[in-house]
């Protein structure tokens, strides 16, 4: 009975509390092996191996969390400038501005607000319907990767000479746009936002992707460039003053430069996953 008040402090703890407080045994540190008894031993031993384990843990996480970190951040990037440089709203903005020339500021904000939203779910849909279509189909993704990176090709040589591809939108349907009432959902936000070369990257992005967090990305970068694209043609007029013609065809041609490279990295990618070309052990 006196042994059991004189431990008793060390019995009616909590086992982790006894563990992660080194106070509780500091009166037991100063006595012989005998004197503190088994259990306060054990304890201390326990202690040790729960701070050395924690310890251990806590540098292995660290240093996948880094790996991890540069992987993430190479994902992001590439998702959010191959999406942003093929959705190109700059390029919108002059018939965006021929189309709601006799529109008020309201109106020209809802034309832009229903072209963003248009662009939003097109993309959006056929992320989701990616991996359906291709069984659909019998499309591969690698025989798709060569056929998105020859539309991003055609798509980024028009661009490097700052002229509008009629691969997004046909002479026709310009013509039409500016007599239509509505011209909005089509061809604002569809083909000329959201054209056959966004659909496709977004399609062989999705294909590519193995995890949760990289469709999260993808299906973010979708809402962040439509709420871009949105400001771009709200402020049309201001953005088409700042930056002027000349700034606009040279934004044009640096996204179409960076644009073809995308395009050949698409096709050398497609070639890679057919045999056809050697993989690079490293892209530097």
């Amino acid at each position: 009975r006196r042994d059991r008040g004189q431990h008793g402090f060390v019995y009616r703890r909590p086992l982790r509390q006894r563990l992660l407080n080194p106070s509780s045994l500091s009166r037991h540190r100063s006595t012989s092996w005998r004197k503190r008894g088994p259990i306060a031993a054990l304890q201390t031993s326990a202690q040790k191996c729960y701070l050395g384990a924690a310890a251990f843990l806590r540098g292995k996480v660290a240093t996948e969390m880094g790996a991890n970190s540069t992987v993430v951040l190479e994902f992001i990037l590439l998702a959010v400038t191959s999406v942003f440089f093929l959705v190109d709203p700059f390029t919108v903005i002059p018939m965006f501005v021929s189309v709601t020339e006799d529109s008020s500021a309201s109106e020209r904000r809802q034309v832009a607000r229903r072209a963003a939203w248009t662009c939003a779910i097109v993309l959006s849909s056929f992320a989701l319907a990616g991996s359906l279509i291709f069984k659909m189909f019998g499309i591969t993704l690698p025989a798709f990767k060569i056929a998105g990176g020859i539309i991003l090709l055609r798509i980024g040589l028009d661009m490097l000479q700052a002229r509008q591809s009629s691969t997004k939108v046909t002479p026709e349907e310009t013509q039409e746009s500016t007599t239509k009432a509505d011209a909005s959902i089509i061809p604002l936000g569809m083909p000329m936002l959201a054209g056959p070369g966004a659909i496709s990257t977004v399609m062989v992005l999705v294909g590519e992707s193995h995890a949760i967090w990289q469709h999260g990305v993808i299906y973010a970068t979708i809402l962040l460039v439509s709420f871009v694209s949105y400001l771009v043609l709200a402020g049309a007029d201001r953005v088409r003053r700042y930056l002027g013609d000349t700034g606009i065809r040279i934004m044009t041609r640096l996204m179409g430069l960076l644009l073809v490279a995308l395009a050949v990295q698409f096709v050398a990618n497609g070639l890679t996953d057919f045999g056809l070309l050697k993989p690079l052990a490293s892209p530097f």
